[in-house]
């Protein structure tokens, strides 16, 4: 209670330090546009210069006038678009989407207006460079963006540009609210404080620091603690019309209204907010669970699982090789594991302990009967084993696993039958779904995730799958093995 109390910022240096914040935040805007300033230059220069030397279109079309009369006009149009679909709007930067859905959207009407212009007008545009400006423009404008969101990322994880925030609700409500925001400190959201109805104690269970009722939501309150964000949520007692008030005092004092719903771990694809009659009503999509048991998932495995195993089998020989020489025991680890609905299978993995590994368990475990049971320096694994849990080399021959059905390459982490055992009806959820190689658990932090987070990134995962979720996550999961991080 103590340390989680004492990540919430009570000191005097507050001022400073926000006043700093602020204005390092306002100029995120300014370095995305000069960064696509730049970006965007380059991109028409190159066009302009492969134009003249690559075969692409050919014509006889003078590239130097492509280059100071279309280029100037294209970068101008081009940046002025991304600033009309939201692109430098000071909350789209650091998550969710929206920067990158702004960038696309800027580049396919840039286009766009740009080819209907040179036809209506019969302007001697060479073909080749259009193309080129935009094959070359519109990757570099997204990861310029994406370096940009990276070091912000990196910045507020830190404890860096963090934004000074007050939840309005009750105490266990914002309990929740504030321990995303803690968990999730790349947000860049520093809770100070809460406003609770009929606050009784100077905090919370959950130790954020109660500073008053809600009757003190005013501008005055806002301005004594040098709060940037103000997060209303269930249990605050405030009506349509309080709520109004509210952004009336706060109208003159830049501070950010946010009205959290009392809906958690749904992803942004799965909310439609549509307003009818002045209320903005919530749709939610049902859990997606069933879609990732469709074809395409499947076969995605099966051929991306299939080429994997071919490339990693050298490897996989020398670890062999290594494990036997070592203590002459077994190659192979075969563990029960629970798979889709419940049905148990062999799940493969290199032997990284000693032979006898699972009769010394009980010793080690103790009276822990929860969750899966992994000891930071258990003494169990062999002098090969380190090196390959370290990297997840040991978990290489689930490919085969994969190719037989029992596993995916994403999914959530397959369970033990004595797991099960203990499940309770959410957590049974886990099982609607094959168990994956990897997984949210895994580029979250792996072993250093408690029990009750690994949950609730395999529920998030059972409910929100998309493919493109699939992939980012493999993408992720490269970083996490390199890192090694919660790997042990």
């Amino acid at each position: 209670m103590t340390e989680r109390i004492a990540t919430y910022d009570q000191g005097s240096a507050a001022a400073i330090r926000t006043f700093a914040a602020r204005r390092a935040l306002r100029l995120v805007p300014v370095a995305a546009f000069v960064l696509d300033l730049l970006l965007v230059l380059g991109s028409v220069v190159l066009a302009a210069l492969g134009r003249h030397r690559l075969p692409l279109f050919p014509g006889d079309f003078d590239v130097a006038s492509n280059l100071t009369v279309v280029g100037p006009a294209l970068t101008a149009l081009w940046l002025l678009l991304i600033r009309a679909f939201g692109g430098y709007d000071a909350k789209v930067f650091g998550a969710g989407t929206q920067e990158l859905k702004a960038i696309l959207s800027a580049t396919s009407y840039a286009a766009g207006l740009l080819c209907v212009t040179v036809y209506l007008s019969h302007y001697p545009l060479a073909r080749g460079f259009v193309v080129l400006s935009f094959a070359l423009g519109l990757p570099a404008v997204a990861l310029g963006r994406i370096l940009l969101r990276r070091a912000l990322v990196n910045a507020r994880a830190r404890g860096h540009l963090q934004q000074r925030t007050v939840i309005v609700g009750g105490s266990r409500h914002v309990d929740d609210i504030a321990a995303v925001m803690l968990r999730e400190r790349w947000l860049g959201y520093q809770v100070v404080g809460a406003l609770c109805p009929a606050a009784g104690g100077r905090t919370t269970p959950g130790g954020v620091p109660v500073i008053g009722d809600v009757t003190g939501v005013s501008a005055v309150l806002v301005l004594a603690h040098r709060v940037d964000v103000l997060f209303v949520t269930e249990g605050s007692g405030l009506g349509a019309a309080d709520l109004r008030r509210v952004q009336w005092d706060l109208e003159t004092h830049q501070v950010q209204l946010i009205v959290a719903p009392s809906v958690t771990d749904i992803a942004g694809d799965r909310v439609r907010m549509r307003p009818v009659g002045g209320l903005p009503l919530m749709h939610l999509e049902g859990p997606r669970w069933a879609s990732a048991l469709r074809g395409a998932k499947r076969t995605f495995d099966v051929v991306f699982s299939a080429l994997l195993l071919m490339a990693v089998l050298p490897g996989l020989a020398v670890a062999a090789l290594w494990i036997r020489l070592d203590d002459g025991g077994p190659v192979l680890f075969r563990q029960t594991r629970t798979g889709r609905d419940g049905r148990e299978f062999a799940c493969l993995k290199l032997r990284t302990m000693v032979v006898d590994a699972e009769s010394r368990l009980p010793a080690l475990r103790g009276d822990v009967v929860v969750g899966l049971f992994k000891l930071r320096e258990d003494p169990r694994v062999t002098r090969p084993g380190r090196l390959l849990r370290r990297f997840s080399v040991d978990e290489l021959p689930q490919l085969l696993n994969v190719l037989r059905g029992d596993m995916s390459l994403v999914g959530p982490r397959p369970p033990l039958p004595t797991e099960v055992l203990g499940y309770d009806a959410d957590t049974r959820r886990r099982l609607h779904v094959r168990p994956g190689m990897t997984g949210l658990w895994q580029v979250s932090g792996r072993s250093d995730l408690t029990w009750a987070e690994t949950v609730r990134l395999d529920l998030y995962y059972v409910d929100n799958w998309s493919m493109v979720q699939d992939l980012s996550i493999l993408l992720r999961t490269v970083g996490a093995v390199l890192s090694s991080r919660g790997a042990y």
